[in-house]
């Protein structure tokens, strides 16, 4: 027998309010909080709950229907679910497919994550891109307490969120005759498998020093995706900045940025982020457009198109102009702001780890 809908309350660090009910697992003390974003996918909902990016973060889905085909663990992105919530419109908690081995609903309760369903996700989605992501805090603690958590929540700025992420030891994956070593920053199961189908990779915690990894003789090093504010990992930029001209670099998402950075670009916050799976970013070098899978809420700031002495923009989001590419013309690094491994999302972009294979001297 199905249990009573518990009533719910979402409440944004500006004021707003959105009733809706309460799904998942219970928020300690009726309160859960987080920077709230919205993601446009129309599938891939196991694999946005459980990508290391979101970490720090509640996350509205724009699709009307969340939970209808259930959960299956080929679908994890990572060991864990790392968001702090979801807020739906219409939560199916108890679906399942001929491939799944469980359901949205009791994978949201083991995970401990809660939720809110019954939210007019596109009201909401419209005050977030007219007001930009902010803190809120959602449950079933009284309105005055849950306003004030939201007021409360401190964000992404400035937080390290790559620390709490990251692998605590480092692993190997494939076979390949080249060596890779990776970057989790929060890497994601598809990413791993997309290096290990062209090399034997090395995946090395954050923190690891530059001499550690050239101590490895690498064919190449990968700066993975992660959560968070870029300049919160300054030890990262350094580390990324000591490897350059060294051995051939490609970076996605965080990883990124932080080669930005280490190539001396500055990043910084977009009003709404990019989270999604149908993002149009235009190649310079052929004018092909790719719809593209995204989730960032930072970015390189480029000036007149000029991101830093020696860096050539390779990439642009048509939607915003934002900067989607780069490569270093003097060291031989690259990297991309959007996710060519996708899950969820299209593989317009797959081409990428073959781009980066090339860049190791290795052709087919």
């Amino acid at each position: 027998m199905k249990s009573s809908p518990v009533e719910g309350l979402l409440v944004l660090a500006d004021g707003a309010r959105f009733e809706g009910e309460m799904v998942g697992a219970a928020p300690h003390g009726g309160v859960a909080t987080g920077e709230l974003v919205f993601n446009t996918v129309m599938s891939g909902y196991q694999e946005v709950v459980t990508d290391p990016s979101y970490a720090g973060q509640v996350v509205c889905f724009t699709y009307p229907h969340i939970g209808n085909y259930g959960t299956s663990a080929a679908d994890d992105e990572s060991r864990r679910a790392w968001c702090r919530g979801i807020v739906v419109r219409d939560f199916v908690g108890d679906a399942r497919t001929w491939r799944s081995d469980g359901d949205l609903g009791g994978f949201l309760r083991a995970h401990g994550i809660g939720g809110i369903t019954g939210v007019d996700t596109r009201r909401l989605t419209r005050h977030i891109r007219s007001h930009g992501s902010m803190g809120c805090a959602f449950g079933t603690a009284a309105e005055d307490v849950l306003a004030a958590a939201a007021a409360a929540e401190p964000g992404t700025e400035g937080v390290d969120l790559v620390s709490g992420v990251t692998t605590p030891e480092g692993y190997t994956a494939g076979t390949g005759p080249i060596r890779i070593v990776a970057y989790d920053f929060g890497i994601k199961s598809a990413m791993v498998a997309s290096l290990a189908s062209i090399a034997t990779v090395d995946v090395v915690p954050a923190s690891t020093a530059a001499a550690d990894v050239l101590a490895r003789d690498p064919d190449g090093v990968f700066l993975s995706n992660g959560p968070g504010d870029p300049a919160a990992v300054p030890w990262a930029v350094d580390a990324v900045a000591d490897l350059l001209g060294r051995v051939p670099v490609f970076g996605i998402c965080l990883g990124h940025q932080v080669l930005a950075l280490a190539l001396g670009a500055r990043t910084y916050k977009l009003t709404f982020g990019h989270h999604g799976g149908n993002h149009p970013v235009q190649r310079g070098e052929t004018g092909r457009v790719e719809i593209t899978s995204q989730n960032h809420n930072y970015a390189v700031r480029a000036r007149d198109g000029v991101v830093a002495e020696g860096v050539e923009v390779t990439h642009v989001n048509l939607n915003d102009g934002v900067v989607e590419g780069i490569r270093s013309v003097r060291a031989r690094a690259f990297s991309v702001q959007y996710h060519p491994e996708a899950a969820p999302g299209p593989h317009d972009a797959r081409y990428l780890f073959g781009t980066f294979r090339s860049l190791l001297g290795v052709n087919d």
